[in-house]
């Protein structure tokens, strides 16, 4: 654990950015914000909103936050954003329920969760009326997408509503472990 005013290695994930062409974010733009909230050695990573940074430990609640209303201050509109520390991202790394299918990582997905899933909600979970597999960790969903993510009905929505509305932002098994490369420099 690190003592109050150590610098942490954080990734933040940010929900609905660039995405058809509606509420960009240009990811330089990313990188000055968050260099403007004092972050240091910031790094984007694709265009999807990804970032790896360090800051003075906190809690990655907090952390959102900040970065959340320095994004509606500067962008205009709301960015939904989840933080965890790079040691919370090897963790899910090492805790794919799904090992099989990591050579095909566009079809293997996390959903990082805004906050716990219910244990009475995790423990109902099932996707067996689609073909998708998931399991709920520790604020997050594995997901793999036999099909590709392109043609399922497991959509975000309908991942929520299984959820018991906690949101989330997702990213497949080769974002994930690039941003773990990152956030282990």
């Amino acid at each position: 654990m690190t003592a109050p005013g150590d610098t942490t290695t954080y990734v933040a994930l940010l929900r609905g950015v660039n995405v058809g062409g509606n509420r960009k974010v240009p990811m330089a733009q990313l990188r000055d914000c968050l260099a403007a909230l004092g972050f240091t050695d910031v790094r984007t990573y694709l265009q999807s909103g990804n970032a790896v940074f360090g800051a003075t430990s906190a809690p990655t609640g907090e952390i959102a936050a900040r970065i959340e209303e320095a994004l509606r201050q500067r962008f205009g509109f709301d960015v939904p954003t989840v933080v965890w520390t790079g040691a919370e991202l090897a963790k899910v790394v090492a805790g794919n329920p799904y090992p099989e299918v990591e050579s095909e990582p566009t079809k293997l997905v996390v959903s990082f969760l805004s906050g716990p899933v219910p244990p009475e909600v995790a423990a109902a979970f099932d996707l067996s009326d689609l073909p998708e597999r998931g399991q709920v960790g520790d604020r997050v969903v594995y997901l793999h997408y036999p099909d590709g993510q392109g043609v399922s009905k497991l959509v975000p929505a309908m991942l929520e509503r299984r959820l018991g509305r906690v949101w989330g932002t997702a990213r497949n098994w080769r974002t994930v472990t690039a941003l773990l490369a990152l956030a282990s420099d």
